[in-house]
């Protein structure tokens, strides 16, 4: 079963945007409608109250009763609308005018008093046969001495086919800003999301030999700035990643071959005619050196594969460091005496820290000053502790080394001293073993010259 595609953020966007302006446009007209619907039934019920009023002033004060009965259609084509109910007469007799050409049945209504004063409550609502609302109402006055009840109802049919022709114009503007918006939205949002349609085309373009291609930032919109800046130095981090990694395997094979050729020569030699026993021991034990070499190598490319995927399990202990950098000192002082060299360890100060690393790290840097520091000199560590953490120091002197050397120092593989290749036992992954630990601390290594001719490697751990 094929996995349901998501829609298009476009897609999405646009008909999101659509229903706001829809649901707006809707709002409006539907607020508008109601303010004209209330605005409709207020005119209404002021022209049947205007209505009574008028014809019960006149009645009161001018027409008589009798007269009105003597000429009925007088009356009558007082009337603005054909349609609308007026009704004359007095309670209880038969009304003296009746005007209703649609037969409507007129609700009960209440009869207002002739000194009461009619408002807009005393109206009543009523529905016609055909659906059409009306309004009414009914009040009394006197007329030459005479009761007189006057009942006037408007039927709003002209009222609610202009209402009605309204809210079709409302669905049809809907419509249309629906339409409209999703429309222009569409091409809006395509327009706008062509930054990102860029950068996707730029993504699938990268290769492992194209990793030094870059976005443009010149036309990324303001939003999308960060993205861009994002994106490209993701590119950065895979290209430098990249060509260490090939670098890396391109030392590896050569590290991995130098003592492979030499074991395959041994034994090429070897078999050539028959040894003695003690020619064949002395050939395993140079081997088993040779064995010994690759086994080192392959340890130490587990551990920064290790250290690289953050597998490596710190195990953190309050050390006292006056304490670690005397116990490396004590181990390394036979060798230090071979060529002469004094291991000096100054300095206290406690640190949070996996004491197997830490000793790893100050070995490898130890083992290396003494390994390129001058004969007859001093190789010093040094322990300062401050407010943000403790950092220990391993100064050498020894040849003077160029700035493109120090900061090759920390690189897998490398060695700066070429001419020592063959007969050192450092394979140049010593330095980059301190580097991985010190990131497994949270910490940082550095290496400056301070003066020429001394060397000092610095290790800085952090304080909790």
């Amino acid at each position: 079963m094929w996995p349901r595609r998501q829609p298009s953020l476009t897609l999405r966007s646009t008909l999101a945007f659509s229903l706001v302006a829809m649901l707006a446009v809707a709002g409006a007209g539907f607020y508008l409608y109601a303010s004209m619907r209330a605005s409709v039934l207020m005119n209404t019920d002021h022209a049947v109250m205007g209505r009574l009023e008028h014809f019960r002033k006149l009645l009161h004060y001018e027409l008589a009763l009798d007269k009105l009965r003597a000429s009925p259609e007088i009356f009558k084509n007082m009337l603005d609308s054909e349609d609308d109910i007026f009704i004359i007469g007095e309670p209880g007799q038969a009304s003296v005018i009746n005007v209703n050409p649609l037969g409507v049945i007129v609700p009960e209504l209440p009869v207002i008093k002739p000194d009461a004063t009619l408002r807009v409550d005393d109206l009543r609502s009523g529905m016609t046969d055909a659906d059409v609302p009306l309004r009414a109402a009914t009040v009394q006055t006197t007329s030459g001495g005479r009761t007189v009840q006057l009942t006037a109802a408007h039927l709003m049919a002209k009222e609610m086919a202009m209402l009605e022709a309204f809210r079709e114009r409302i669905y049809l503007a809907v419509s249309l800003a629906f339409l409209a918006t999703a429309l222009l939205g569409y091409i809006l949002l395509r327009r706008g999301l062509r930054p990102l349609r860029k950068m996707a085309a730029h993504a699938a373009n990268i290769t492992p030999q194209r990793l030094d291609s870059r976005m443009s930032s010149a036309d990324t919109p303001v939003e999308l700035q960060q993205l861009s800046d994002a994106y490209n130095a993701m590119l950065d981090r895979l290209a430098n990643g990249y060509q260490r990694l090939v670098q890396f395997s391109a030392d590896l094979a050569h590290e991995i071959r130098t003592p492979i050729g030499s074991l395959m020569g041994h034994f090429q030699v070897a078999l050539r005619q028959s040894r003695t026993p003690d020619e064949y021991q002395a050939l395993l034990a140079s081997n088993l050196g040779e064995l010994e070499r690759i086994s080192r190598i392959v340890e130490s490319i587990l551990f920064l594969a290790r250290a690289d995927e953050s597998q490596a399990v710190v195990e953190r202990q309050h050390l006292a460091l006056h304490d670690e950098i005397q116990r490396i000192s004590d181990y390394f002082e036979g060798l230090a005496e071979e060529r002469q060299i004094t291991l000096r360890a100054v300095g206290t100060g406690m640190t949070h820290a996996d004491p197997l690393l830490l000793r790893r790290a100050l070995s490898n840097l130890v083992a290396n000053a003494i390994r390129y520091a001058d004969e007859g000199s001093e190789v010093l560590m040094r322990v300062a502790a401050n407010g943000t953490g403790c950092r220990i120091d391993v100064e050498n002197h020894g040849p003077v080394l160029a700035e493109d050397t120090l900061r090759k120092l920390f690189d897998r593989f490398y060695r700066g001293d070429a001419s020592r290749h063959q007969s050192s036992d450092s394979y140049g992954l010593g330095l980059a073993i301190v580097t991985a630990i010190m990131q497994l601390h949270g910490g940082e290594v550095s290496v400056e010259q301070p003066e020429p001719g001394t060397i000092r490697f610095s290790l800085f751990f952090p304080g909790r």
